[in-house]
């Protein structure tokens, strides 16, 4: 990596826009992530977060604007953007004939790794799976299962991870399981860009938070600014801060419209 990359952000979006046909996706997307920091994309089903994750991994291209991951261009340097980041989508991508250290031999040598067993190993205690090492994939649960694919997508160390809606179908205690995997990533240097409609998910995980609605980025900020947006509520003479879904929903609206008055609307009925 070269200076100059280490003092820019990890992945920068300017003015992105992108239509299917007379469908407006993504009007206009601007935003910035920070090195070895998660940041959360939250919005609605249809809001446009996998088409963003889609072109940030140069598996689409925009109509117009710029992207750049690692200090790469996403439309003229998709090669290097690639050597850069690992995807993983909304459904574990593991063979559940193999075991799960074989799973994670298996991409190492696909990727001509030396030391592919070490490299196993190492990623099974980072994610708490050493102890399921040797067993099928089939027998795992839910939250083991996406660990595992979170681990095999660090193989070959890339510096930025895409998680699409990772904890998509997962029962409460396997997605905390995910959490924990997902703050690993962070705390040994890996930038995460996590697309979420859960709200919880985002304010427990994300140092960044970005609404996307209709195709635009209507609010950016760390969860502490975003609570800031409404005013803290008064029960009892016990003051109560907003939570992110009073946030949400105050800009989005209830009904997924936009609408000025919603922070008057939603300070009225937390009362």
């Amino acid at each position: 990596m070269t200076v100059d990359q280490v003092h820019r952000p990890a992945i920068r979006v300017q003015g992105l826009k992108k239509s299917y046909k007379s469908l407006e996706v993504l009007r206009g997307v601007d935003f910035d992530v920070a090195r070895g920091s998660i940041f959360a994309l939250l919005g609605s089903n249809g809001a446009g977060k996998t088409t963003i994750v889609k072109i940030l991994s140069t598996l689409l291209k925009a109509d117009a604007g710029t992207a750049g991951v690692n200090g790469f261009d996403v439309a003229t340097q998709a090669a290097n953007v690639r050597d850069s980041i690992s995807l993983t989508g909304q459904f574990a991508a593991v063979d559940e004939i193999l075991s799960g250290r074989e799973n994670l031999v298996l991409v190492a040598r696909l990727r001509h790794l030396e030391n592919p067993g070490g490299i196993a190993d190492d990623l099974l205690r980072r994610f708490s799976l050493s102890d399921a090492a040797a067993r099928k994939v089939s027998t795992y649960s839910g939250g083991m299962r996406r660990r595992l694919d979170i681990a095999m997508s660090l193989i070959g160390n890339p510096e930025v991870i895409f998680l699409d809606e990772p904890t998509t179908g997962l029962d409460p205690q396997a997605r905390i399981e995910v959490w924990q995997a997902i703050k690993t990533l962070a705390e040994h240097g890996t930038t995460v860009l996590l697309t979420t409609q859960y709200l919880h998910e985002a304010e427990q995980l994300a140092d960044r938070i970005a609404i996307l609605h209709e195709g635009r980025i209507i609010v950016n900020g760390t969860l502490t600014e975003l609570k800031q947006l409404l005013p803290p509520a008064k029960v009892e003479y016990v003051e109560k801060q907003p939570t992110l879904e009073d946030v949400f929903f105050a800009i989005v609206g209830h009904n997924g419209s936009a609408a000025d008055t919603a922070p008057a609307r939603a300070s009225e009925e937390r009362r």
